[in-house]
C-alpha cells in the first residue's frame, strides 16, 4: 500500500518564476531585525494553481535540468576568497551526513580558510509554500541546536531574513560579496520555485566570479537515476521500487555513503574583524506571521523535541523496542518504560502492525526526515547494521523490508515532482480530472475560487483563502459525525501529525464523500502538519483523489466505517481524541446511531457514505469521459 504522507510541501506557481533581481539587492537583515521588518508579507498573495498551459510548458522543460546545466557551466577556477559558505536550507537541518556541508568543509580545509554556514529566513516562501507555524517553530528549534554544535567547531551560523522572495538570489550574493567569499555549496531543493531560484543564483554568481555547487542530498537515489527501459520516469510505484532496490544494492557504497561532518575552523576566526561578529547572530524565537500559540508551542516541544541526537534515539527505539499503547497520541517519543526486544521490536512487527493506530507501531521519524534532521541514508544504514547484512531488505515479507519500502516512496514522489513538475503547481497529474465538479468549500461572498459548482468568482486563486463553508469547517474541526475521521482530524490539531493510514482515510473522505477538492485538503495538511513534504503530501492527496500517479481508481472509495474497525480495532484511538464517545464499545463507537450521537452531543454525519459515494462516482465518471 502506498505511503500517503510519509510526510515539505512547497507550493510552486508558474506565475512566481524568479525574475531578474536588481543589482546588489539589499533587502536582507540580521535575524534580530526580523520582527521590525515584516514588509511585503501581509500583502503577498501568491496564486496556488497554474493554468494547464503553463504547467505543461514546465513539464516539457523540467527545471532540474536547467539547474544541472547552470552548475556545470560555472567558473571552475575562481580567485580564492576569505571563506567558503554552506547555504543551509529548510530541509537540511543537520550537520552530520550532509553532502553539501561536507563538500564545503573539505574545500575550506584544503584552502585553509574558514567555513561559514548561512541560513536565510524567507517569510514569503513560507507563505507561498503553505508552511505553518509548527513547521517554522520546529525549524528554529533545530537551528538553535545546530548553532551551538557549529560554534563548538568555531563555525558561525549566520541567519538573515529576506522579505522579497524574487530578489533572494541577489541578496545572498550580496552577503557573499560582503564576506569576500567566492565559493558556495548547497543541497538541491526539488520544487519548481527553488530550482528556478538556484538556477538564477548560478547565473548571477557567474557574473561575479563566484563558484556555486548544488548537489543531491535529500533522496537515497537522486531523481533521474531510476528510469524505465525507455529512459522515462516511472509513474507507477511497484516497478519503480523493484528497480530502486536493485540499483541500491548494486551500489551500496555510493548511495549509502556517510558524508563526513565539518572540520573545525581555526580559533583565529573568533578574533577576525569580519567574521567574529557572526557568532553573535541569534536564532529568533519566531518569525512574524508564523508565531505559534504558547500552549501549542509547549506541546510541540514535548512531543517533537529537536536535534539530531533526539532523532537518532527515536530511530533506535523503533529498531530495538516494542510498541506501547501508552505511547499513542501526544506523548514524549522518548518516554521511559520502553521494553527492549530485537525479536519483537516495532520495526520487526512493522509489516503486520503498521496500520494499527492504537499503539506506537510506526517510527514517528517523519518530521525529522522531512526537515532533514536525520539523514534518510542513516536510516537505511541502520537497517543493515540491525540485520548484520550487506544487502538492503526491500521486500514485502519482513517488517524491515516494508519500512524500507516506505523510504523508497519518498524517493518515488520526489522523482515525480522533478519529472512532472506540474504536480507542484496545483495541477492534477491526470489532467482529465481537472474537470471534476467539486462542491463549494467557501461561504458565498468570502472570495472563494472559480471552476466548480458553487464557487465564487473574481478570485485569482481557485483554491481560495476565504471563509470556510460549514462542510469544510466540520472536516477541519473533526466534527463530521464519522468517528474515525474526526479522531484523525483532532489528532492533527493536537499533535501536528497523524498516523499515515488516517491521512488516507481523511483525505478520501474529504475528496470523495464530501467532494471537496484535494488542493484544499493538501493546503490544510501543509499548514498544520509538522512533517509536511510537498512531494509526499501532494502524492498522497492526489492518490486519494484519484488524480495523481499510480492513483487509487476513482471507483475505489474507502468506507470509513470499515476502515475504522481495521485501523483502530480496540477503539482506543477514537476514545483518545473523541472523548464524547469514550464510553461506547463495538460498532456503536465506530458508527454511532443517530439516537446515540444525539444523546452524547456528537454530530450526525454530514452525508451518508453511500450518498457521497454515488455522487463521487458520477462526478468522476463524467469528468473522465470528457477528458483526454
Amino acid at each position: 500500500m502506498l505511503r500517503f504522507f510519509v510526510s515539505l510541501k512547497f507550493r510552486t506557481k508558474n506565475t512566481l518564476a524568479l525574475q531578474m533581481p536588481p543589482k546588489r539587492a539589499r533587502d536582507i537583515s540580521s535575524s534580530s531585525d526580523a520582527a521590525k521588518r515584516p514588509r511585503a508579507f501581509s500583502s503577498f498573495a501568491p496564486r496556488k494553481v497554474a493554468t494547464a498551459k503553463n504547467a505543461a510548458a514546465v513539464d516539457a522543460d523540467p527545471p532540474l535540468g536547467k539547474l544541472s546545466d547552470a552548475v556545470k557551466n560555472q567558473n571552475q577556477k575562481v580567485k580564492k576568497g576569505d571563506a567558503v559558505v554552506y547555504w543551509m536550507k529548510i530541509a537540511d537541518l543537520r550537520i552530520s551526513d550532509n553532502h553539501a556541508l561536507s563538500l564545503a568543509s573539505a574545500q575550506a580545509k584544503k584552502e585553509e580558510i574558514p567555513l561559514i554556514v548561512l541560513f536565510v529566513i524567507s517569510p514569503q516562501d513560507y507563505k507561498a509554500h503553505d508552511r505553518g507555524p509548527r513547521r517554522i517553530d520546529f525549524t528554529l528549534r533545530n537551528l538553535t541546536i545546530i548553532k551551538d554544535s557549529l560554534a563548538d567547531l568555531n563555525i558561525p551560523l549566520y541567519l538573515s531574513t529576506h522579505n522579497v522572495r524574487k530578489t533572494l538570489p541577489a541578496a545572498v550574493l550580496s552577503i557573499l560579496e560582503d564576506w569576500n567569499c567566492t565559493s558556495i555549496h548547497g543541497n538541491i531543493e526539488y520544487e519548481v520555485d527553488e530550482l528556478r531560484r538556484d538556477t538564477e543564483f548560478c547565473r548571477l554568481a557567474k557574473t561575479k566570479s563566484v563558484r556555486t555547487n548544488f548537489v543531491h542530498n535529500k533522496c537515497i537515489i537522486e531523481p533521474g537515476v531510476v528510469t524505465t527501459k525507455e529512459n522515462k520516469a516511472y509513474s507507477v510505484y511497484s516497478p519503480y521500487q523493484r528497480k530502486w532496490i536493485s540499483i541500491l544494492n548494486d551500489n551500496l557504497d555510493h548511495y549509502l555513503k556517510d558524508f563526513p561532518g565539518p572540520h573545525s575552523n581555526a580559533d583565529g576566526i573568533r578574533e577576525d574583524p569580519k567574521f567574529s561578529k557572526l557568532f553573535r547572530c541569534e536564532v529568533p524565537k519566531s518569525v512574524p506571521g508564523f508565531e505559534l500559540e504558547f500552549d501549542d508551542k509547549k506541546t510541540m516541544e514535548s512531543i517533537w523535541p529537536a536535534g539530531e541526537e533526539v532523532a537518532r534515539q527515536i530511530l533506535d527505539r523503533f529498531l530495538h523496542t516494542k510498541s506501547r499503547a501508552s505511547q499513542m497520541g501526544a506523548v514524549d517519543p522518548l518516554a521511559e518504560g520502553a521494553e527492549i526486544s530485537d525479536k519483537a521490536s516495532r520495526i520487526i512487527k512493522y509489516g503486520q502492525d503498521r496500520d494499527s493506530a492504537d499503539r506506537d507501531t510506526t517510527s514517528r521519524l517523519s518530521p525529522y526526515l522531512s526537515a532533514g534532521v536525520i539523514s534518510i541514508r542513516e536510516c537505511v544504514r541502520a537497517t543493515l547494521k540491525f540485520q548484520k547484512s550487506k544487502k538492503v531488505d526491500g521486500s514485502r515479507d519482513t517488517g524491515i523490508g516494508r519500512w524500507v519500502q516506505e523510504l523508497a516512496w519518498r524517493d518515488f514522489y520526489t522523482g515525480v515532482l522533478v519529472s512532472f513538475p506540474r504536480v507542484s503547481m496545483g495541477r492534477p497529474f491526470l489532467e482529465k480530472y481537472a474537470a471534476v465538479e467539486w462542491e463549494a468549500h467557501q461561504e458565498v461572498g468570502a472570495g472563494g475560487g472559480s471552476g466548480g459548482k458553487g464557487y465564487i468568482d473574481n478570485d485569482p486563486d481557485p483554491v481560495g483563502q476565504g471563509k470556510d463553508a460549514e462542510v469544510l469547517r466540520r472536516w477541519k474541526e473533526g466534527m463530521t459525525g464519522v468517528p474515525v475521521v474526526d479522531a484523525a482530524m483532532r489528532c492533527i490539531k493536537k499533535m501536528g501529525w497523524v498516523h499515515n493510514r488516517f491521512r488516507m482515510i481523511t483525505a478520501m473522505y474529504l475528496t470523495k464523500d464530501l467532494m471537496v477538492e484535494w488542493r484544499v485538503g493538501e493546503r490544510y495538511f501543509m499548514e498544520n502538519l509538522i512533517d509536511g513534504d510537498l512531494a509526499s503530501n501532494n502524492g498522497g492527496w492526489q492518490w486519494s483523489a484519484s488524480t495523481g500517479v499510480d492513483p487509487c481508481p476513482y471507483f475505489r472509495i474507502f468506507n470509513p466505517y470499515t476502515q475504522s474497525t481495521k485501523v483502530d480495532p480496540t477503539g482506543d484511538f477514537i476514545r483518545e481524541f473523541v472523548p464524547e464517545l469514550a464510553k461506547l464499545q463495538g460498532s456503536d463507537l465506530h458508527n454511532p446511531s443517530t439516537s446515540v450521537a444525539d444523546k452524547l452531543g456528537y454530530p450526525r454525519p454530514i452525508i451518508s457514505h453511500e450518498e457521497g459515494r454515488q455522487r463521487a462516482l458520477k462526478r468522476f465518471k463524467e469528468a473522465g469521459a470528457g477528458g483526454k
